[in-house]
């Protein structure tokens, strides 16, 4: 065998592409990822790649809670700007872990340059856009958040009951331990990229100040002020240590203080 070759990556980078070709990220409602067989695949596929890469990945089946922390995690996992499908795709396998997290764009400019590039007839078009963005993900963050702590008491429960449980092999005992880094990385993934979008909201808004100002940008700034503050829901779900941890980050991030305002009020 190839030095470095691991068992499956051919067939998972074929899969990769098709989905590249075809466009998987296909949205529902509510924030939600649309239930396909593309979407359902590459799920599964991200799963046997994240485990080829020594992720964590487990066989376990998802619990029902597992499930709705995965389908409200998509939201945030996906870029806010629309974008060129291409890049969609790339985005959508990275959620999925069929490519890893190193792959995804954190790039603050992004989601202004592509309002600010689109044809629109008016600024209060661009304002409204991202007040509508911040303030939709605003209110997917406790729907979130309380999916996040069901996942995390079941978890501890799951932990607890090892020492007890006398039928298990060394097999049931790492696929517990690796579901509950699973939840853990993805709640801690979510936690991030919502920061993430905290800083190129404001970057926009920031921008759009200078480029074309107008009193629309006092409600942009508020729909803003409202995703920031909500973060603090977020907070207490893990360690501030979590994404470094789970190597998302190269140093463990501080949990982030509310931004100030851009925005002098009228």
């Amino acid at each position: 065998m190839t030095p470095g070759f691991k068992p499956g990556l051919p067939r998972l980078l074929s899969i990769a592409g098709l989905c590249l070709i075809g466009g998987c990220a296909q949205e529902g409602d509510f924030g939600r990822p649309a239930p396909s067989a593309w979407n359902s695949l590459i799920d599964t596929t991200g799963s046997i790649a994240a485990g080829i890469r020594d992720e964590p990945s487990s066989s376990f089946p998802l619990t029902d809670d597992e499930h709705l922390l995965r389908d409200r995690a998509w939201r945030f996992l996906m870029p806010a700007q629309g974008r060129a499908a291409f890049l969609d795709a790339i985005a959508n396998l990275t959620r999925a872990r069929v490519l890893p997290p190193s792959w995804r764009e954190n790039d603050i400019e992004g989601y202004h340059d592509e309002l600010i590039a689109g044809a629109f007839r008016s600024p209060s078009s661009r304002y409204g856009r991202l007040s509508e963005d911040a303030t939709a993900d605003g209110r997917l963050i406790p729907p979130f958040a309380a999916s996040a702590a069901r996942v995390i008491e079941a978890d501890k429960l799951r932990l607890r009951s090892l020492p007890f449980t006398k039928s298990l092999n060394d097999d049931d005992v790492r696929d517990a331990a690796m579901r509950v880094a699973e939840n853990r990385c993805l709640i801690a993934w979510v936690r991030l990229e919502t920061g993430l979008r905290v800083a190129r909201y404001r970057y926009a808004l920031e921008h759009f100040i200078v480029e074309m100002p107008g009193r629309e940008a006092v409600g942009a700034e508020r729909a803003v002020t409202f995703l920031d503050e909500r973060r603090v829901i977020l907070a207490g779900l893990l360690p501030a240590e979590a994404e470094a941890r789970c190597g998302l980050v190269q140093t463990a991030a501080p949990v982030a203080r509310l931004a100030p305002t851009v925005v002098a009020k009228y």
